[in-house]
């Protein structure tokens, strides 16, 4: 899919691909699967500027496009989930502020984030509400100078390390009874509690969050009050796509390692790639994933061509994307027989990692209710 992008863009890529082989591959091999965030990721991330693209210009990023967050995660996830991870928590924590927050928030938020001197986390999802956002419980009720937050959330990334965390609250408006709030949330306020940490399949920094009469100042709300469920869907329609690319970074590190196995495994005296069923399972993985690169950077270049409603475009991109990895990495894991299903072999652990992406941030069901929706509302 190179033609899709430019000269510029190609070299970003290159340069993550090459982030990737020679400081990742080492991390991974020194800290493997783990629940935690290797300071060691943290500053050799900071150091290649990745989380300066969550940065805008005028703060000393990159600017906030989409298209490099779609690039870098492709790159980053089928080599080691934990950084792939970091940066998309990086970019969720603070795409929000970016979009609403004041001077003073940018100031303050992005430049730390951008710098990797905190990270952040996106905390939506609760125990009634992950598809259905309506059915947030947690309430923040105001007050003279801020506002009293009460609720839980559940499967927040990163929230045992992040610094700060971008909360949405049901706030009470006269004409809307459940309309939410943002609020950005700093470790350490009275209240703020990390309650669990979660365990996974595929192990990485997750929690769930508690809030317990926590006081949030006014100057830590993002935009208006009412707010906050326009602020998370433009939120999700960017990192949404970039989800499908982290899929198919999945998806083409299970190919090259089925590729290279079938190589070299001999069966009947003959290299299992020379057999027709094994080919075909090849060819099926190859176009298909190609489809949902091509889908991944379609809806990203037009997200960054300033197109303002991209959500159908997310929605395909983060659906196919996903479910063709998923179907690459269970073929892949296949082909590789019983070898495959062992504890430390690379397709048993993309096996794994794979899954989640079909979940997080809106499931296929979502997704496939999204697009519908968008042609029979046109």
């Amino acid at each position: 899919m190179d033609f899709m992008l430019s000269t510029e863009e190609k070299k970003f890529k290159e340069s993550c691909r090459k982030f990737a082989m020679e400081k990742l591959i080492p991390i991974s091999e020194k800290y493997g699967e783990t629940d935690d965030i290797p300071k060691e990721l943290i500053h050799a991330m900071a150091d290649a500027g990745l989380f300066s693209l969550f940065l805008p210009e005028d703060l000393g990023g990159r600017g906030v496009k989409t298209l490099p967050i779609c690039l870098a995660r492709e790159e980053l996830a089928g080599i080691y989930c934990p950084a792939d991870v970091t940066l998309a928590m990086q970019g969720l924590g603070s795409y929000p502020i970016y979009l609403a927050g004041d001077k003073d928030q940018k100031e303050k938020f992005l430049t730390r984030i951008g710098s990797g001197e905190w990270l952040t986390t996106y905390a939506l999802t609760e125990m009634e509400a992950g598809s259905d956002v309506n059915g947030i419980k947690s309430e923040a009720k105001e007050e003279v100078d801020g506002f009293i937050l009460n609720g839980s959330k559940r499967f927040i990334s990163n929230g045992y390390a992040a610094n700060i965390a971008v909360v949405f609250a049901k706030t009470s408006l006269i004409d809307r009874p459940r309309a939410l709030s943002a609020f950005i949330l700093e470790k350490g306020m009275s209240g703020f509690i990390v309650d669990q940490r979660m365990k996974m399949i595929a192990p990485h920094d997750i929690v769930a969050f508690k809030f317990d009469h926590c006081f949030v100042p006014k100057k830590n709300l993002l935009g208006k009050m009412g707010e906050g469920f326009k602020i998370a869907m433009k939120t999700l329609d960017v990192f949404r796509m970039s989800v499908g690319a982290a899929a198919v970074g999945i998806g083409q590190a299970a190919f090259q390692a089925a590729l290279d196995y079938a190589k070299k495994r001999v069966q009947f005296g003959s290299a299992i790639a020379k057999f027709q069923a094994i080919q075909f399972k090849l060819a099926e993985m190859a176009t298909e994933l190609d489809a949902a690169r091509a889908l991944v950077y379609r809806a990203a270049i037009l997200k960054d061509r300033g197109v303002d409603d991209v959500s159908r475009l997310a929605s395909m991109a983060k659906f196919y994307a996903t479910e063709a990895a998923f179907r690459a990495v269970d073929q892949g894991l296949q082909i590789h027989g019983g070898i495959g299903v062992m504890k430390g072999s690379v397709v048993e652990r993309l096996y794994r990692e794979i899954r989640a992406l079909r979940i997080y941030e809106g499931t296929s069901e979502i997704q496939k209710l999204i697009i519908a929706n968008s042609f029979l509302k046109d």
